[in-house]
């Protein structure tokens, strides 16, 4: 359930050399994520059954099951068309009949079978919903799965924020696993900038991986340039920062990328390891951020989501 989005910040380290940071941060809903001990997660699946709705027939209801599967996947919700089993999360697909038109719904239901959050689509003409080819039911899931996937992320923060042991009320417990592979003093050198750079009152460093909410480690590749329009010699060093979840997911990847003089980074980093490590600490922060979903805005208690422009912002992790 899950996808990485890289995104390119560049900007002068040093004199000696400049490196770009791709921030390869998860920035999707994560319904069903679970940031440490407390509350018990939702099931890491959300089962679509087959709409019982009155005037949906058996053609149009599979059809409609089959393009909210889709359509949630491809919001990297993990949905599944299958009956409702013990512990599922469910999405229960109804119709509301209004004149000539008829209005779909849709309720994220508990495994206790309890509403929590719902939404309708647009109203559509009774004879097209009652058609045969399904086009219908298919283009009210494709328009409704974001605003779904919106309600799951909500439920999500809104349990978050009931958790006192959430990333919503604590900060997170980082081990950073160190740096592997530069040339140079590098591997110190960016540790120990790195392990200055990062803690603040929403992370904090353990000296251990058990208990631990996330790892961090960094690897060093350094090679001949392979293009380069300089005249002197060149070479390619790629920094890549990994954050692990606890389960040893990978979370998320940030990648410093330059080509540098040729080995200028065989003794001393300097002020070097400095400015990559606090640009790699920012980059590691913002993948916890959007992975843990700990600044997503919990669902209203009424189910409802929020008119556009409506919401108020999420209330920042506590110390």
């Amino acid at each position: 359930m899950m996808s990485d989005v890289s995104a390119r910040r560049s900007g002068a380290l040093a004199a000696l050399v400049g490196l770009s940071l791709l921030g390869g941060c998860v920035d999707v809903p994560h319904p069903f994520r679970h940031d440490g001990a407390g509350a018990q997660p939702p099931t890491a699946r959300l089962a679509v059954p087959v709409s019982t709705a009155s005037g949906t027939d058996e053609a149009g209801a599979q059809a409609w099951q089959h393009a909210m599967v889709e359509a949630m996947l491809a919001q990297s919700v993990p949905a599944m068309g299958q009956p409702v089993k013990p512990g599922d999360w469910w999405l229960k697909m109804t119709t509301t009949a209004q004149g000539d038109t008829v209005i779909p719904t849709y309720a994220v239901m508990t495994p206790k079978g309890e509403e929590r959050g719902h939404m309708s689509g647009a109203a559509v003409p009774a004879a097209q919903w009652q058609a045969t080819d399904g086009q219908a039911e298919t283009r009210s899931a494709q328009e409704v799965a974001p605003g779904v996937a919106e309600l799951l992320t909500g439920i999500q923060a809104a349990q978050m924020q009931k958790d006192p042991n959430s990333l919503k009320n604590r900060p997170a417990h980082v081990y950073f696993a160190g740096v592997q592979g530069a040339p140079g003093d590098g591997d110190h050198a960016l540790a120990r900038a790195f392990t200055a750079a990062f803690p603040d009152a929403h992370e904090d460093l353990r000296h251990a991986a058990t208990g631990a909410d996330y790892t961090v480690r960094c690897t060093v590749v350094l090679n001949d340039a392979v293009t380069t329009t300089s005249t002197t010699p060149q070479q390619h060093i790629v920094l890549t920062w990994k954050v692990l979840d606890a389960q040893g997911t990978e979370a998320g990847a940030a990648t410093q990328i330059h080509d540098i003089a040729a080995h200028s980074l065989d003794s001393r980093w300097g002020d070097v390891a400095v400015a990559a490590a606090d640009e790699a600490a920012g980059a590691v922060r913002q993948i916890i951020t959007r992975y843990s979903g700990r600044e997503n805005a919990p669902l209203a208690a009424d189910g409802t989501l929020p008119a556009p422009g409506s919401a108020s912002p999420a209330a920042p992790a506590q110390p």
